[in-house]
């Protein structure tokens, strides 16, 4: 639980970061995107005998960084739909070959990249999470000054000599870096609630986007606590579960308070 605890939290805070981004460019949808490439990047590797987060992190960041390559200055619906079915296509491929020749051997391997496991991490699985987190963290505060502006105003920012489409590239890959160590904590299938519901909360909340970013970070973070304080205590309830439910209930709450 204690692991949990300290990998989580720096898990959390960087979805919350990325998150903020990705709700505020209206790029969720490519969060959705790298969900399923985590699972399918965990199918190859299980399928072919490697280690599955080579896989996660191999798969979620080069299609991350091929959906910024791909998009027109960021990326769009077209690039992320294409990606997104030509994934889901590889991922029914490697589920087959998996389930025929692998899966004898490592039968639990698809269950926990798709709901994740984090109670089962282990000390080095603790450090990989909290190395990666503090990486994206600091990747996302250097970027985010010219982020918010191409966001804001891409036009803007050309003629200010921010180069657009490398913070685009750039971003998406801390975002498929993220989404991939993430992939442990909740699981492919509901990672998007991690990244999307604590950053639309802070949005909703927040006027300024930088409060938002640190709002963001917290109640993702708040969200990861009080979801491992529900698993603990009732242990019927998967953690994974519990966070997102977590999670959502922070987005609603923030949306019926400021509705009024």
């Amino acid at each position: 639980m204690l692991d949990a605890f300290v990998a989580g939290t720096a898990i959390a805070a960087a979805c919350g970061l990325v998150g903020a981004f990705l709700v505020l460019r209206a790029q969720v949808f490519a969060g959705d995107a790298l969900s399923h490439v985590a699972f399918t990047g965990g199918l190859a590797a299980a399928a072919g005998g490697v280690d599955v987060r080579f896989g996660i992190y191999a798969a979620t960041v080069v299609v991350a960084i091929g959906l910024g390559a791909l998009g027109t200055g960021r990326a769009d619906d077209a690039a992320i739909g294409t990606a997104f079915a030509w994934i889901l296509g590889l991922g029914a491929l490697f589920l087959a070959l998996f389930t025929t020749h692998r899966s004898a051997g490592d039968g639990a391997a698809a269950v926990r990249v798709l709901f994740g496991s984090i109670l089962g991490l282990t000390t080095g699985d603790v450090w990989i999470a909290l190395a990666v987190s503090a990486t994206a963290v600091v990747a996302v505060v250097v970027l985010a000054r010219p982020l918010l502006l191409s966001t804001l105003d891409p036009q803007l920012a050309r003629a200010a000599g921010v180069p657009v489409r490398a913070v685009e590239i750039a971003f998406l890959a801390v975002a498929g870096a993220v989404a991939a160590e993430a992939t442990q904590a909740v699981g492919a299938l509901l990672l998007l609630g991690l990244l999307a519901a604590p950053a639309a909360a802070a949005l909703r909340v927040c006027r300024n986007p930088y409060a938002a970013l640190g709002w963001s970070a917290a109640l993702a973070a708040g969200a990861l606590w009080v979801g491992l304080a529900v698993a603990d205590f009732e242990p019927r309830i998967p953690p994974s579960t519990a966070i997102v439910c977590v999670a959502g209930a922070f987005l609603v709450a923030a949306r019926v308070n400021f509705a009024r």
